[in-house]
């Protein structure tokens, strides 16, 4: 679905990625992991178009995106979290999660002065987008409630549900599970399970490597900038440059 060739980004002097190639395949659960300033949510910047690359391609389904701007890889059906989620803690989540579908709307100035059909029509779909969306995740009872008033867990789905109202075909989910109890956690690791059983593909960071090797197709390693390694979650448990770098060797036999 995505294929990244050689792609580089440097701030000055500093590689924060240094020639990374790999595909995030369709249909799966692809995962990025690393030790802290590895350059995953760089790299994450990268292939959601917030960042240029200094060299190296993007291609979204046999087309090239590499240098398109967030909104418009957005529209081609690239959604993201990110670490922190970010609410309108003022409105209620339902709210919140209508301005998630608005990148599908065609309404302008003119139709908001004039309160034209057409508006009227894509602010139904908005809403009903929004309510499907919250239903996905399991939130329906909470749609009325402001967002300045949930708990944390609660606001991860939002977050997923604000990604979903966005008609997605590829989800990038920036360390998912950060601040979740370990319940907490196996409930998201399988909503994720649901999105992808739903054909949806789904690429995350995350550092919680009990989740990701029971939860990911195939992993990507980044050291330092650099991919050391890639492949299933058996082969990267085995591999000595990811434990040296990164698991340990308390972690070769998760």
């Amino acid at each position: 679905m995505l294929k990244i060739d050689h792609l580089t980004i440097r701030f000055g002097g500093l590689a924060a990625v240094n020639d990374v190639s790999t595909i995030i395949e369709e249909g799966k659960i692809n995962a990025i992991i690393g030790p802290n300033g590895a350059g995953k949510t760089t790299f994450f910047n990268l292939i959601s178009c917030v960042y240029k690359p200094t060299s190296g391609t993007i291609t979204l389904d046999g087309r090239d995106v590499t240098s398109l701007r967030t909104d418009q890889v957005a529209r081609l059906g690239v959604a993201r979290t990110f670490q922190t989620t970010s609410l309108f803690n003022g409105a209620t989540v339902l709210d919140n999660l209508i301005v998630g579908h608005r990148l599908r709307t065609r309404s302008g100035l003119l139709d908001v002065l004039c309160n034209s059909s057409r508006l009227r029509e894509e602010e139904r779909i908005c809403r009903e987008k929004a309510r499907d969306a919250l239903d996905f995740v399991s939130l329906s009872h909470i749609a009325n409630r402001l967002a300045g008033d949930i708990t944390q867990e609660e606001r991860k789905r939002v977050a997923f549900a604000l990604a979903l109202a966005t008609d997605p075909k590829l989800l990038l989910l920036d360390e998912p599970a950060g601040g979740l109890n370990p319940e907490e956690t196996l409930g998201l690791a399988e909503l994720i399970r649901k999105m992808v059983s739903h054909g949806l593909t789904v690429c995350l960071i995350e550092h919680k490597m009990n989740m990701i090797m029971s939860l990911a197709d195939k992993i990507l390693v980044l050291n330092y900038g650099e991919k050391i390694a890639e492949g299933t979650p058996a082969e990267i448990r085995a591999n000595p440059a990811v434990i040296d770098a990164y698991l340990g060797s308390d972690h070769a036999g998760i």
